[in-house]
């Protein structure tokens, strides 16, 4: 998993997966602004290489940034409003409640010395000028490179224009020797010699590829296309085709820039080499944001072609360079060049179908979601989560398409809805409380099952994020749609809704006689998403107030659907649940309840039950004395619970055990080291943290939370003052003067920081319980 920034992470940035070609005269200049400017633009035509310089750029300066280097892809994002979140998003953050994520940003980076890599801003040009500005004012040791087709137009900004690369002057017929000295040259040469084995330049073709290379302006993303076509063409037939498009170009636009020109006529001729089918694919394709598997373009572009045809066309697609075919972890999925998808979108226009692509796109992707949360109590929920994980973009265009569109609302709410249960485990509750206020702001009057969903829904994450006002609201509103309504399904939603926020108030009778009417109901239906959900619910209210019977009742029944099904997700909660009203009295079992829980929320990768777990242990470990642990395991739930914008404890009845927890904590250790381990396991990844809760991890293999040596004496010291000998007691027993063992139990509170005897001794048993070499603070030296 991606580390956050300041983690100890180098960034995000992708490896290169072709060579580099040229651009050192634009390195250098980009290097130099860098060292010079908090902010460097570079800029350009579509398809000059902006994007690609600019990550050779960021490579090069990792040393330079103590908190490493961080891509924030923007070619896919649509709405400015979600510029902050998708930034801190590509950081590891997200946001907090009540908290703006311009806010979250500007803390997370005030102290921290990185350099942000804004690519294809151009869209959201604004957006990203006013995030860029607030961000370099406020916090000095951040640096940020951005890639645009217009400059950010801020102050303090160096704007650095990207040129073609470098080719012969058509004038002056060119000299093979000569040729690999220009980098159009050189990058056609590399690109063909992949495309077919055994390529080079010679007395034959040389003229011709320089020929080429000019015709298309020195452009990088005409260039490949040009190189790839020579697996079907001579590179004469090449530019036969290039000469042929270039005038009819020129006489068709000739208020377009040139570069413009070039690129238009490189797309157009490619797209004249595609069959009819494979044009009509192409522009089907164009409709998916980033990229697309093969049952999507099936369900989307399929249509009048057939599915062989399809097949081969996404095939020779790929073979033609507007597909490109990506695999990881197994799975094949096909992504298109923004260029080339704005052509595509452009043909659709061209053709009255671009809504029509656009309603089919959505009606797959609410299909696609509507199926995860059908199936998501089932042994296919780990894939289904990975699943929307990568259909991110697509999602977000079909849910932007229901709101921006006249008369698509209704399946915008059913999707948003459907999306919950991803949402919720993801700790994406922000994400979809965007969605829905924007699907349930439209059109708010009309009464509908489907409005009902969306609300209960929207109440639920509002609560989850301890937005409890709000949460409320929308349960008045959910409850005022079913009144008028008059649908028995409509109402129980409403009543979920009205228990499930009266257990984030803490309204815990309430809760719990809510839950029990539907959790019959939803038990009539064989509804198992919602009937685990309310019985979660119930099993938390009634372990809090001590209906220890109904608790455990609850949490057996869930225990019996979940493994039936083999579904994680719920499962865990509900094990935290029983581990919340069992961990004072019970810790050996609540410890193993929640280590359960834990191992689950890493199958399913889910931040916000995670964080609450750890939560949990840091009770018991705060309750047995194990003071630097629960220090460190605060420190993980903070952060985890920060990461996705919620409160560490979800119900406030039992917030009075965090309370205690680190107050015993706090009078145990030293001030400096209650806040030095608390750092540390902010510090920890996701993985890091289940591994030290889990004790799969070792504290050695951890940073030090701080080293203070005790010489063996003061060690010596230390361990008796924990057996509680006074003064005097030790100096008899050490053969040593009453003044000089004072004077070492002096030391002893000095070094650690702490101001009492009582202190020292606490901190020997944690020693003891930690075990030898673990790096802790009080090694003794030699």
């Amino acid at each position: 998993m991606k580390q956050s920034a300041g983690s100890g992470a180098q960034g995000n940035l992708p490896q290169e997966l072709t060579s580099f070609v040229g651009r050192r005269r634009e390195l250098i200049e980009a290097r130099r602004l860098l060292s010079v400017s908090r902010l460097v633009t570079l800029t350009g035509i579509g398809g000059v290489g902006k994007t690609r310089l600019a990550l050779r750029v960021a490579d090069d300066a990792r040393r330079t940034f103590a908190d490493g280097v961080w891509l924030v892809e923007l070619g896919e994002l649509h709405d400015p409003d979600l510029v902050p979140d998708t930034v801190a998003a590509a950081l590891g953050l997200r946001e907090q409640p009540g908290l703006p994520p311009l806010t979250l940003l500007t803390e997370h980076l005030a102290s921290r010395n990185l350099l942000l890599l804004l690519d294809n801003c151009e869209h959201l040009v604004d957006a990203v000028a006013d995030l860029a500005g607030a961000l370099l004012r406020t916090c000095p040791d951040l640096r940020v490179l951005a890639t645009s087709r217009e400059p950010l137009a801020i102050g303090a900004e160096a704007v650095l224009r990207v040129p073609s690369l470098t080719v012969p002057d058509p004038e002056r017929p060119p000299r093979l020797q000569g040729l690999p000295h220009y980098e159009a040259i050189s990058l056609f040469v590399e690109r063909a010699a992949a495309a077919v084995p055994g390529f080079a330049l010679s007395e034959a073709n040389h003229v011709v590829v320089a020929a080429i290379c000019h015709r298309l302006d020195g452009l990088p993303l005409p260039i490949e296309l040009a190189a790839v076509r020579l697996r079907a063409m001579s590179p004469e037939q090449i530019l036969d085709r290039l000469t042929d498009r270039c005038q009819l170009l020129t006489k068709g636009s000739r208020g377009a820039p040139t570069r413009q020109q070039s690129l238009r006529m490189s797309i157009d001729w490619s797209h004249e080499l595609c069959s009819e089918v494979e044009q009509t694919l192409w522009h089907r394709l164009s409709v998916f944001a980033g990229s697309v598997e093969l049952d999507a373009a099936e369900g989307v572009c399929g249509g009048d072609l057939s599915s062989m045809d399809l097949l081969d066309g996404l095939a020779s697609l790929v073979d033609k360079s507007i597909l490109i075919r990506e695999e990881a972890a197994g799975t094949v999925r096909y992504r298109m060049l923004e260029t080339l998808r704005e052509y595509g979108h452009e043909k659709l226009r061209d053709a009255g179908t671009y809504t029509d692509q656009q309603r089919r796109h959505r009606d797959w992707y609410e299909a696609l979601a509507r199926s995860a949360e059908a199936e998501w109590i089932g042994p296919d929920q780990v894939e289904w989560i990975r699943r929307l994980d990568r259909e991110q973009p697509n999602l977000r265009d079909a849910t932007s398409f229901c709101v921006t569109e006249p008369g698509e609302v209704d399946a915008g709410l059913r999707m948003a809805a459907a999306l919950y249960p991803y949402w919720l485990c993801r700790g994406m509750s922000s994400e979809g409380r965007h969605w829905l206020d924007r699907v349930l702001d439209r059109d708010p009057d009309r009464p509908d099952l489907d409005r009902v969903r969306a609300l209960y829904v929207d109440s639920v994450l509002a609560g989850t994020q301890g937005d409890l006002p709000r949460a409320q609201a929308l349960v008045s509103r959910c409850q005022a749609v079913a009144d008028a309504l008059g649908d028995p399904r409509a109402e129980l939603l409403a009543n979920l809704a009205s228990a499930s926020v009266a257990l984030f108030a803490g309204r815990l009778a309430e809760a719990i006689a809510g839950f029990d009417v539907v959790i019959a109901r939803f038990r009539e239906e064989g509804d198992l998403l919602r009937l685990t959900t309310a019985l979660v619910g119930c099993a938390v209210a009634a372990g809090v107030v001590g209906e220890e019977d109904k608790a455990i009742a609850c949490h057996e029944e869930v225990l019996d659907i979940t493994e039936e099904h083999g579904e994680s997700a719920i499962r865990e909660y509900s094990l935290l649940a029983v581990a919340l009203h069992r961990w004072s009295d019970e810790p050996d079992t609540a410890t193993d309840l929640v280590e359960q829980g834990l191992r689950l929320s890493r199958v399913v990768d889910d931040p916000l039950g995670c964080s609450s777990c750890v939560e949990v242990l840091a009770w018991i470990a705060a309750a047995d004395g194990r003071y630097r642990r629960a220090a460190v395991l605060m420190g993980a739930a903070q952060a985890r619970s920060q990461a996705v914008g919620s409160p560490t404890v979800l119900v406030p009845n039992v917030l009075i055990h965090h309370e205690e927890a680190e107050k015993r904590t706090r009078d145990a250790l030293a001030d400096s080291v209650f806040e030095s381990a608390l750092r540390q396991g902010r510090s920890m990844t996701c993985d890091e943290v289940v591994a030290y809760a889990l004790g799969e991890q070792q504290a050695a293999a951890l940073p030090p939370v701080e080293v203070v040596a005790l010489t063996r004496r003061e060690q010596q010291v230390a361990e008796l003052v924990a057996q509680g000998l006074t003064n005097k007691a030790i100096a008899a027993k050490l053969v040593i003067s009453q003044r000089t063992a004072q004077g070492h139990v002096e030391h002893v509170l000095a070094k650690l920081g702490f101001n009492s005897r009582t202190q020292i001794a606490a901190w020997v048993v944690e020693q003891a319980q930690v075990g030898p070499g673990s790096g802790t603070v009080g090694a003794p030296a030699n």
